[in-house]
């Protein structure tokens, strides 16, 4: 599987043949001790060794998936016009760990019919609250078995448990996308009232808030959740699916709402799990945050240890229960995509991914 590659050092991307090259700006200067090349990117799927003197570095065109640019970086239409021709997608993130929008190459597996059938799909609004409520189901069902999990390791959240159960069970009887909606909005309200029981921190959750983060926990969602999102991007354009028709979030200008709905599924699994575990081992405490334009970001070292974090939970392998067989994580993202693609051919069912163990 080719990796996905993260850029935090500030300069300058280049092509030259097949090959794309990262040459840091000259008045950059390093925070710490660590060699450059870890300095440059953390990437999947095995060490990376190959590089060449002089502070450049060399990214091999048929190892690169995706590009997540976490600083600032130039280059020129030619590397943009190289990365669609070779079917790489671009993450950009700006200085305090916001996601700013992804280049989105020109589309190579195209089918005519799924587009049409996905369209179908969200223009009946039975087949859209179908898929919708499959979204939230998952999710729902992936947030209780992390409440569960924590609540067999000393807090008491059986409250917490039974009060969104209890409320998920209204999600059959429903028949707008705007109360699908009101369902999650009332569970994740009770979800997140937990946060400050399930870690065991000086830092403190209170409630979400972003657009700026209020606090430190609420800066470490924000940053992760944008890490799920781009992921499932990345994963999307790996398929034939149109990434703007979506079912759950309504499709809008500026944003890769489909995204957004599978990304429901995975944020209890990769995004939660991986803030509480973050937490809870003292990976990420007060040193990694600063206070800016009346908000609390992440700082560089701060972003670069989730990045690493979430680049090994992406790759973790699990045997998946259906099939029988090693599955990455990343790949069970992809594995939903497909899952979604024959729901909507009529082929078979949509059964969202649930945790099982």
């Amino acid at each position: 599987m080719k990796r996905y590659y993260y850029i935090f050092t500030p300069g300058k991307l280049s092509r030259k043949d097949n090959t794309i090259f990262f040459i840091p700006f000259k008045d950059f200067e390093q925070e710490d001790d660590e060699n450059l090349q870890n300095e440059l990117l953390m990437s999947f799927d095995g060490d990376y060794e190959e590089s060449i003197p002089s502070n450049k570095t060399v990214l091999p065109i048929n190892d690169i998936d995706s590009i997540f640019l976490m600083t600032t970086a130039t280059f020129n239409t030619k590397l943009i016009s190289f990365c669609s021709q070779n079917s790489i997608p671009i993450h950009f993130f700006n200085h305090y760990g916001y996601y700013d929008g992804t280049f989105y190459p020109r589309e190579t597996l195209i089918s005519g019919r799924l587009l049409v059938m996905q369209a179908k799909a969200y223009s009946s609004k039975q087949k859209r609250l179908i898929i919708a409520k499959k979204f939230i189901e998952a999710g729902i069902y992936n947030i209780v078995k992390n409440l569960k999990y924590y609540g067999s390791r000393d807090r008491d959240l059986a409250n917490q448990i039974e009060a969104i159960e209890e409320i998920a069970q209204e999600l059959p009887e429903v028949i707008e996308i705007v109360d699908i909606m009101n369902i999650e909005g009332r569970i994740r309200k009770i979800y997140y009232s937990t946060f400050d029981q399930i870690i065991k921190s000086e830092l403190k959750f209170d409630s979400r808030k972003y657009n700026p983060p209020s606090n430190e926990i609420n800066a470490l969602m924000s940053f992760v959740n944008a890490l799920v999102y781009t992921a499932v991007i990345s994963e999307i354009y790996r398929t034939q699916l149109n990434p703007a028709i979506s079912y759950l979030h309504e499709p809008g200008e500026r944003r890769f709402s489909l995204a957004l709905d599978i990304a429901e599924v995975f944020k209890p699994i990769f995004a939660d799990r991986l803030i509480f575990k973050l937490i809870n081992n003292e990976q990420i405490s007060n040193k990694h945050f600063e206070s800016r334009l009346n908000g609390c970001y992440l700082n560089e070292k701060g972003r670069k240890i989730v990045v690493q974090e979430f680049d090994e939970k992406l790759k973790t392998i699990i045997k998946h229960k259906e099939l029988k067989r090693q599955l990455s994580y990343r790949r069970i993202i992809r594995l939903e995509c497909y899952k979604l693609i024959k729901h909507l051919l009529g082929e078979k069912e949509y059964e969202p991914f649930k945790i099982w163990w």
